[in-house]
């Protein structure tokens, strides 16, 4: 079974958004193993420098390639990544499939990512050109994938 793995930068707090991503998690465990990881975001002063925010960025990026398991195709969401439809996200996710045991989905903290952490990736996925919380961004994420499983099973919840 192909595993999957979401690396989150932040901590989740708001019931709702940990509902919708219960629900998502049970959806997903039919097709998948599914990991969701949430990594500490460094702590930064009320308006940091650019200096101060790159130095944040570099030590999220060490934790978040600790947490990638290995031989897993690494995907990061970011504003300059492809845009997917719902379908093409499936086949390139079939394609993955044929290629590595596992994906690891990454989505950085409120700054951002590292861009040491954009250029290993194998793949940069982007959500949209409006910009979304990062909390909204992973529930968003875990039903795009649950989608794409949906299309590639030939599933009635896409239409």
């Amino acid at each position: 079974m192909f595993s999957i793995t979401v690396i989150a930068v932040g901590k989740l707090k708001e019931k709702f958004y940990l509902e919708a991503i219960a629900e998502y998690r049970k959806r997903l465990s039919g097709y998948c193993q599914l990991e969701l990881l949430e990594l500490p975001e460094q702590r930064l002063p009320e308006n940091p420098s650019a200096s101060q925010i790159e130095a944040a960025l570099a030590k999220e990026a060490e934790a978040v390639r600790k947490a990638i398991p290995k031989h897993s195709l690494l995907c990061v969401l970011t504003p300059e990544g492809k845009q997917l439809s719902s379908e093409a996200l499936a086949v390139q996710m079939g394609q993955w499939k044929l290629q590595r045991p596992g994906a690891a989905f990454v989505l950085g903290s409120s700054f951002g990512m590292d861009p040491s952490l954009k250029a290993q990736a194998d793949f940069m996925l982007s959500m949209s050109k409006m910009t979304f919380p990062h909390h909204l961004a992973r529930v968003m994420l875990l039903e795009q994938l649950y989608r794409a499983e949906n299309i590639q099973s030939g599933g009635k919840y896409h239409k």
